[in-house]
């Protein structure tokens, strides 16, 4: 139907996450319009990324060198390690500024749909790193959603026989969230996470 090149960048954006063939030719139109300039500051910043970025080989989050930027940070908690599915959700931990440790990217979430199992997250990293670093405390911080909570049961069964203190973050209500609005679910765990109230 269209020209072979064209054809072939809607196949390519089809196979990105979360873009369907409409939004796939939508976005190769826009790039055909885009100046030839614009065109190869996109192409050099894809060519980029895949060059000059890897993950590191201590926590896999994203990187430059061999370690990332939070790992050779000396004024971080080596003993308080936050687990995430993916490096994006180290940013968003990090916009918070209430936390001042180390990570780790399990790069996943344990998925028996997708066929994603234990083996396929960076677990044994995990335990190795527990038992060479001095780790006190692991957070759990996956997703609040069934493959998340999958993930977080399965570590804590393996994690809370090694004697250290492992805790989940809480979920519940957003704040400026009405209460006529909230799941059950979403209701239930603000109830669980409940805590005193200072006067």
């Amino acid at each position: 139907m269209y020209a072979a090149p064209v054809q072939e960048l809607i196949d390519e954006l089809g196979r990105l996450p979360g873009i369907g063939p409409k939004s796939a030719q939508r976005i190769a139109f826009h790039l055909l319009k885009l100046s030839p300039e614009d065109a190869l500051r996109l192409a050099a910043a894809i060519s980029a990324v895949k060059e000059r970025i890897r993950f590191c080989t201590r926590c896999f989050n994203v990187s430059e060198g061999e370690l990332c930027e939070l790992c050779t940070d000396s004024r971080r908690d080596p003993t308080l390690v936050c687990v995430v599915e993916e490096p994006r959700d180290i940013v968003a931990v990090e916009k918070t500024q209430e936390f001042r440790g180390q990570y780790h990217v399990l790069q996943g979430a344990i998925s028996p749909i997708e066929g994603i199992g234990p083996d396929q997250l960076r677990v044994r990293e995990l335990l190795s790193r527990i038992e060479t670093e001095g780790v006190a405390e692991v957070i759990l911080c996956t997703n609040p959603n069934l493959e998340g909570e999958a993930t977080a049961m399965y570590l804590a069964r393996l994690l809370k026989p090694l004697g250290l203190r492992v805790t989940r973050i809480a979920s519940g209500l957003p704040v400026g969230g009405d209460l006529e609005y909230a799941d059950e679910l979403t209701l239930g765990r603000a109830l669980e996470g409940r805590r005193e109230v200072e006067a």
